[in-house]
């Protein structure tokens, strides 16, 4: 397995990557982690676009979420037609364990292949999967660019360790950005994310509940950039 300490990943330009509207290279996003009503840290979700990574062109979003002892990082890096995952990076430091972990997505071969660094010590794990597994981030690229947006829709979601439904619940106006909004909410069941994208064409995700790796917090957006 290749190291994973490095990213090394070459961007290729504004103009690439199958993503057409309503998001494109460069587009950023600024959130508050809040518990409760309590900031607790703060989190930026970007999209870079296109890459070249070890030899192949993929689509590459990056999460950055850090706070009073704890910091996430992961390179999320999509498949550029399914948007599925094919390489995750994740950089963590919770409470002050400091881990370094790799996933490879062998689609077809229908395994994940785990690679972590923790604690001085490297593992490796391999999972066997049912079908296409997802990113959280992957599906929510993917479903502002195909997603129907309807009420009652009931989607598979399968992630490396839980399968999900996940749908649109009901339209909601919601605070973002220090102004009201209105927005449509999407939530999966099991209840473990929560996500809220604005109704404009756009489909920006204003709140998002559940990705975090500490408890009980949501991301509320402070400001994009497109």
């Amino acid at each position: 397995m290749k190291s994973f300490f490095l990213s090394g990943f070459l961007l290729l330009g504004t103009a690439a990557c199958a993503a057409p509207a309503p998001f494109s290279a460069g587009e950023a996003m600024t959130y508050d982690i809040k518990q409760g009503f309590i900031k607790v840290g703060r989190a930026t979700l970007t999209f870079p676009g296109e890459v070249q990574y070890e030899g192949r062109r993929l689509c590459l979003s990056v999460i950055r979420a850090d706070g009073f002892n704890f910091y996430d990082q992961e390179e999320i890096y999509l498949d550029p037609d399914t948007f599925f995952p094919v390489v995750v990076l994740r950089d963590l430091n919770i409470f002050g364990r400091k881990e370094k972990i790799r996933e490879d997505y062998l689609q077809q071969a229908k395994k994940i292949f785990i690679h972590k660094f923790a604690g001085g010590k490297e593992t490796e794990q391999v999972i066997a999967v049912e079908g296409a597994v997802d990113n959280i981030y992957g599906f929510i690229y993917r479903y502002r660019r195909n997603g129907s947006f309807r009420t009652g829709e009931d989607l598979d979601i399968v992630l490396p360790t839980q399968k999900l439904k996940i749908g649109i619940i009901r339209p909601e106006r919601i605070k973002a950005a220090g102004r009201k909004a209105a927005s449509l909410y999407m939530e999966s069941k099991p209840d473990k994310y929560k996500i809220w994208f604005s109704i404009d064409n756009r489909h920006i995700p204003f709140r998002i509940s559940g990705t975090v790796g500490i408890a009980n917090t949501v991301m509320v957006i402070t400001d994009y950039k497109r």
